[in-house]
């Protein structure tokens, strides 16, 4: 025999019965705050169906028709249980008052069921008509059955008009609450795509650089195998082949790596952003870096121009990585102000930090792979790459940069040709 127990096991694991019985306690819960538009009646408005429709909407349920069936039922007996608690009411009169609401929700989630909602969710409009139709539909439904069990009060005009403008009202305000919340995730899974972006960019100019090395290598090591054999230093000749064929494979998988960290970054380029957004990342992601590092340093953002752009992934390493110098040059409190203007035919971007400076006599130097002042708890010093990114960059922009130092704080002055950055 089917039992109750087995129509709502099948097809739904541990996580989705938790959803489920989230998503019941909570509309029972949400569906109390409530309107009750018409005199004599025991029909309302809660924000019940407000709340059941968001949470399937955010996160569709394993069956709509056994979530809509113990949403139902947990509604009932939560609204049985207080009338019984605070008002002293039997439990077979106010079983009676409360059990259409159940049909309301089942005919609500049916619905959603048979339509497969999942298919709306990119048609907002047409997934409003459908909503505020099964809403009228389940609020109708749930009219009818009150008149027949309770109370024997009929509805007029004005009445079926204000159930199908309430209807509509929820169904879209839910949508818009909806839509406001997948673009908030939206935009923060394109930052977070757009950071490793840049982060795999900036490890593949390096990758890069490296390769240059190794084939340098490779032709010397092939130059060094050649010259031995011609003075028939057989061992020695055969050692340097193998070294050089050793090295020839590195190079090959260094070239695949590269290969594939250039199709993902320029996958992630090939989206248009604006130049704006690229800089409100930046410092997005460098205030949450001086919060790491327990450094209470302000922010000032000044734009004087704005354009679309698909170079956001380079973009994003260059002032990342001068932005993140300028947060480790500051002790402990301090500020960093990006201001971005158009001179010419160039957009020039200016960063400038309250931090230590740099010695004069480094600053020609800054930008050679290897130059740093980092080093770390135990005394290990950090990789200096990041500035020779930075320079190499500006390269690929047929751009300059130019460096001053203050002695306490730094300037750093970039200008870019704007054909180059422009979309």
């Amino acid at each position: 025999m089917f039992s109750v127990s087995q129509f709502f096991s099948k097809n739904l694991n541990r996580t989705n019965i938790v959803s489920m019985i989230f998503t019941a306690l909570l509309t029972a819960v949400a569906s109390e705050f409530k309107l009750i538009p018409f005199n004599g009646e025991a029909f309302r408005f809660g924000l019940g169906s407000i709340t059941f429709f968001l949470l399937v909407l955010i996160r569709p349920p394993a069956s709509y028709i056994q979530t809509g069936i113990f949403t139902g039922i947990t509604v009932v007996f939560f609204r049985i249980f207080g009338d019984m608690i605070f008002e002293l009411a039997p439990f077979w009169p106010s079983f009676k008052n409360h059990l259409p609401a159940f049909l309301f929700y089942f005919l609500f989630a049916f619905g959603f069921g048979i339509l497969k909602l999942e298919k709306y969710k990119t048609l907002p409009f047409l997934l409003g008509v459908v909503a505020a139709g099964l809403e009228f539909i389940g609020n109708s439904a749930e009219h009818f059955m009150r008149y027949w069990f309770v109370n024997h009060v009929n509805f007029g005009f004005r009445e079926w008009a204000l159930l199908s403008g309430v209807a509509l009202f929820r169904s879209y305000f839910v949508i818009g609450l909806y839509s406001s919340i997948t673009v908030s995730e939206q935009k923060k899974r394109m930052q977070e795509m757009l950071e490793v972006g840049s982060e795999l960019y900036a490890e593949s100019l390096y990758l890069k650089k490296s390769m240059d090395h190794i084939e340098r290598i490779t032709a010397s090591s092939h130059d060094l195998y050649r010259k031995l054999k011609k003075e028939r230093h057989r061992e020695l000749s055969v050692q340097a082949l193998l070294i050089t064929q050793e090295i020839h494979e590195v190079k090959k998988d260094a070239q695949r790596i590269l290969s594939g960290l250039s199709k993902i970054t320029m996958q992630k380029r090939n989206k248009v952003i604006k130049l704006s957004d690229v800089l409100k990342l930046v410092v997005t992601a460098n205030e949450k870096y001086s919060e790491m590092l327990r450094k209470k340093i302000s922010f000032h953002l000044l734009m004087s121009i704005d354009f679309e752009t698909d170079q956001q992934i380079p973009l994003l390493a260059l002032l990342n990585n001068l932005t993140a110098n300028s947060v480790e040059s500051i002790e402990n409190n301090g500020e960093i102000d990006l201001e971005i203007f158009e001179e010419s035919a160039h957009t020039c971007f200016v960063i400038k930090d309250s931090g230590k400076g740099i010695h004069s006599e480094d600053i020609s130097i800054i930008f050679e792979p290897g130059y740093t002042t980092k080093f770390n708890d135990f005394g290990v010093a950090a990789t200096g790459i990041g500035l020779s990114h930075v320079q190499e960059i500006i390269c690929t922009f047929e751009g300059h940069i130019q460096v001053n130092s203050l002695g306490e704080g730094t300037i750093f002055q970039i200008k870019i040709p704007t054909r180059n950055i422009r979309k």
